[in-house]
């Protein structure tokens, strides 16, 4: 079928431009997904390059839940502090921590409640941190109702942390309705200022997760005020000392650029105290 439009022909009544732009649009899928193809076989290859250097540290969960706040814009809202941060820490000093001292069921995420909950809520899409958990593992749930931590069907857990607040900071922070709520964990407020260590890390399918962790000099002095605590359950105060002193010799030996002699003066005058401990 043929028509004449304002003395222009059409096939199948499509004008010619449309004709032309749909040729281009084509060409230009299939351009891109060639282009795509290569770029994943490129990837895939760099993964396996990875494991068979034995690059592949980073637990898969840990990594999926790490990607998922990346891509929800959300890589500058949470840290990751605990034994998993030794992850970066490795990837940026280019070592490997002995394995007992990464064994952990569970990863610690520190948001900063100086933030607007409600920006943080609207990249969640409304589901809250859960919600974005689930897509990383759809097995996830909260432990209990209103409680801080939500757990896999293989029992790893997540927990949602805070620094210590005023008293006239009463209101729960929490991201949606029956969603994960922060807890309160003394000693935190010592690292909000301090700067952070933005690292990729390599997870165990060779892929890379990117991961914002405290500076190392903070974490290793965090790791020794937290080894000298009363309160502190007895089995972790050595793995707490062990961790500081491997972190603080890591970068003693590989990031010079940072120096125990600068004062970090965001932490506490009692963590400061203790660097002798750190045994560099």
């Amino acid at each position: 079928m043929h028509l004449v439009v304002s003395g222009k022909t059409s096939r199948e009544g499509y004008w010619p431009e449309t004709e032309a732009l749909l040729a281009a649009f084509s060409e230009g899928r299939v351009a891109a997904q060639e282009r795509l193809k290569l770029i994943t076989e490129k990837i895939q290859e760099q993964a396996r390059l990875n494991k068979a250097l034995r690059l592949n540290r980073v637990p898969r969960v840990v990594a999926r839940v790490l990607r998922e706040l990346d891509r929800a814009g959300l890589h500058d809202s949470f840290t990751v502090i605990g034994t998993q941060a030794l992850y970066a820490y490795e990837a940026a000093g280019g070592a490997h921590f002995v394995l007992e001292l990464l064994a952990s069921g569970d990863v610690d995420l520190r948001y900063d409640a100086r933030q607007k909950m409600t920006v943080v809520s609207d990249k969640l899409d409304g589901e809250g941190l859960l919600g974005l958990l689930k897509k990383a593992d759809k097995t996830f749930e909260c432990v209990r109702e209103n409680g801080y931590r939500a757990a896999n069907a293989g029992q790893f857990m997540v927990d949602l942390v805070v620094a210590p607040r005023g008293m006239q900071d009463s209101e729960n922070i929490t991201f949606a309705e029956s969603d994960l709520v922060a807890t309160e964990v003394p000693g935190l407020q010592w690292l909000l200022n301090l700067p952070k260590l933005d690292a990729v890390a390599i997870d165990e399918d060779g892929w890379p997760v990117p991961m914002r962790v405290p500076d190392p000099r903070a974490f290793a002095m965090h790791k020794v005020w937290l080894s000298g605590l009363p309160e502190r359950e007895p089995i972790k105060k050595p793995r707490d000392l062990e961790q500081a002193q491997a972190v603080a010799k890591l970068v003693q030996a590989e990031m010079p650029h940072l120096s125990f002699e600068t004062t970090l003066t965001s932490l506490h005058g009692d963590a400061r105290k203790l660097c002798p401990l750190l045994d560099i």
